[in-house]
């Protein structure tokens, strides 16, 4: 089902980004792996892309500067009314900002944070700029993950920074927090202890909606891209987790129909 969106309630995923090395070589990727296309956003952290799905806004790509030597990392941006109060209260409750706040011309005010155990969120208040226009199609963000050692520390912070409502999913083998906004599932934490990649940290995961995840995750290689999980059946549809070729990792899911 397709959806166009208006403004997101505070705590709603409303924005995916993805700072790279090689601006063009990313867009060259991403358009032939989703059929996206671009035009030039706000330039206040830098060259910046906004990418477009049938004339639709859905995700942005930005240059890094070369002195910095960020993780290449899709960043999920969560929607708040009033981000210089949310940046207040994402430091009294132990995380960080590292950007901002900040105004990105005319489009809205953002700040970059990371939670207590060091994962990277930002934070969006929209202006001009409401965040993703399209989902419920293949090439656009379907879900956002927070993959971390245990679930529930970190959920409590993210409850009070945003006011979520927390659904534990109570079972012997898994440690899984959906965060809820309205009744409406918007995100989830998956405390995975030990099976944390070494060299990343606890960090979140963009899902991208895919026609057929094996197609896709095939098309991905021949672009230059990984396979870190091959596809496999989940709950929620057909998933692969990959990278792309600067190793920004994300996840590919078909849903069940």
């Amino acid at each position: 089902m397709t959806e166009t969106h208006a403004r997101h309630t505070p705590g709603t995923p409303c924005w995916v980004s993805l700072m790279v090395h090689g601006l063009t070589a990313t867009q060259d990727f991403y358009g032939s792996l989703f059929g996206w296309e671009f035009e030039p956003g706000p330039r206040q952290l830098g060259p910046y892309s906004r990418a477009l799905l049938d004339g639709h806004e859905v995700a942005g790509i930005g240059q890094l500067p070369p002195d910095r030597h960020l993780p290449i990392a899709w960043t999920p941006y969560l929607a708040s009314d009033d981000v210089d109060l949310t940046a207040e209260t994402v430091r009294l409750c132990g995380g960080t900002i590292g950007v901002g706040p900040l105004d990105a011309d005319e489009a809205g005010r953002l700040a970059i944070g990371s939670d207590p155990s060091g994962a990277v969120f930002g934070v969006w208040q929209a202006a001009r700029h409401l965040g993703t226009a399209l989902t419920g199609v293949p090439g656009t963000p379907a879900w956002n993950e927070l993959l971390t050692f245990e679930s529930a520390s970190v959920a409590k912070f993210y409850e009070t920074v945003f006011a979520f409502e927390e659904e534990p999913v109570v079972s012997a083998d898994s440690d899984y927090v959906t965060l809820r906004v309205d009744g409406r599932p918007v995100a989830g934490i998956h405390g995975v202890g030990h099976a944390l990649p070494r060299d990343r940290g606890p960090h979140w995961l963009t899902y991208f909606e895919v026609a057929d995840t094996d197609e896709a995750a095939d098309r991905l290689t021949d672009l230059g891209g990984h396979v870190l999980t091959a596809p496999h059946d989940t709950p929620h549809g057909r998933a692969a987790t990959v990278s792309d070729p600067e190793g920004a990792r994300f996840s590919l899911v078909q849903s069940p129909h």
